[in-house]
């Protein structure tokens, strides 16, 4: 067994995700799921359909760090590679493992060159480093936003491990966002809106124009603040990283930290009235104008043409 990879799920259902995950770490060996939650039992019959799992492991426990953290140290020692997403709970559980097993992790990775040969993004994804991790054991984090899902139909066996894992913290509640649009992290078009966009009823316009694409809706950090779109739409260095197909930014100037979590995008799309912002010069398409009108016209367009989701 040569991979341990720690299942990225809420709300009771496994990440989308977790199959880019799995295809990382498919490269360094079998693959084995574990899956920590008050109730694993669906998100392990989830996990066990993803090709290339090669087992998932269940722990009945709190969802919260330290529970998480107290598994995996209880596993790591089968393993050589210990592996997580480099979403809000990977840089909250990895770090503590780090410490109970004083290893370096190597974190943030998009590429894999080799066994112990890895690349990541370094000054805010202005450029990439290639780390050469040299450990008995190593210890990563992956942006499942780099690399391609893997396959399903797969039916591994799932294990039921009855460990002994306690918390001194105690879980009060989570604060959701219902949506019915596609998971930010790894939508295929994603819709982006700015400060500009002046206020919480003009981001309806926004999510009007991502139901219409079938598209997830995001928010840079400014929007975020100004309470205008909630946090877990955030995107950028201290939010959500993407790479979608296409990324539509509106009313977005692209402060650096932005900029950072959408660099993986293959097409931008960019709507606004500053034809010298930063993100309108990196734009494959720009269009300048006021989003107000731009927006309400490019919907009845979409509707129009019968592209409706």
């Amino acid at each position: 067994m040569s991979v341990l990879l720690l299942a990225d799920h809420d709300n009771g259902a496994l990440s989308p995700a977790t199959a880019r995950l799995v295809a990382a770490a498919s490269e360094l060996g079998a693959v084995d799921i574990l899956v920590v939650a008050e109730n694993p039992a669906p998100i392990a019959a989830e996990a066990a359909k993803i090709a290339g799992v090669h087992q998932v492991i269940t722990v009945t426990a709190p969802e919260t760090a330290e529970t998480i953290t107290n598994s995996l140290e209880n596993l790591a020692q089968r393993y050589r590679n210990v592996t997580a997403s480099a979403s809000s709970v990977g840089k909250d559980v990895i770090p503590r493992l780090a410490a109970k097993l004083d290893i370096q992790p190597v974190t943030d990775i998009v590429e894999i060159l080799g066994p112990n040969r890895f690349t990541r993004p370094i000054y805010a994804g202005n450029a990439l480093e290639t780390v050469e991790d040299r450990q008995a054991t190593h210890l990563l984090t992956f942006r499942a936003s780099a690399f391609r899902p893997a396959a399903s139909g797969n039916d591994a066996p799932i294990e039921t491990l009855d460990l002994s894992v306690t918390s001194a913290a105690r879980f009060l509640a989570a604060h959701r966002t219902d949506s019915d649009t596609p998971d930010l992290a790894t939508a295929q078009i994603v819709i982006g809106g700015g400060v500009s966009v002046g206020s919480a009823e003009g981001f309806q316009l926004i999510e009007k124009l991502g139901k219409t694409l079938g598209a997830a809706v995001g928010a840079t950090r400014a929007a975020v603040d100004a309470g205008y779109a909630p946090n877990d739409w955030q995107i950028g260095q201290t939010g959500k990283i993407i790479a979608p197909d296409l990324y539509i930014a509106i009313g977005i100037s692209g402060a650096l930290q932005h900029l950072a979590g959408i660099q993986g995008a293959k097409k931008i799309f960019a709507i606004n009235t500053d034809p010298e912002s930063p993100l309108v010069k990196i734009a494959d398409v720009a269009l300048i104008g006021d989003l107000f009108e731009i927006i309400p016209q490019l919907i009845a367009e979409l509707e129009r043409l019968g592209i409706k989701r």
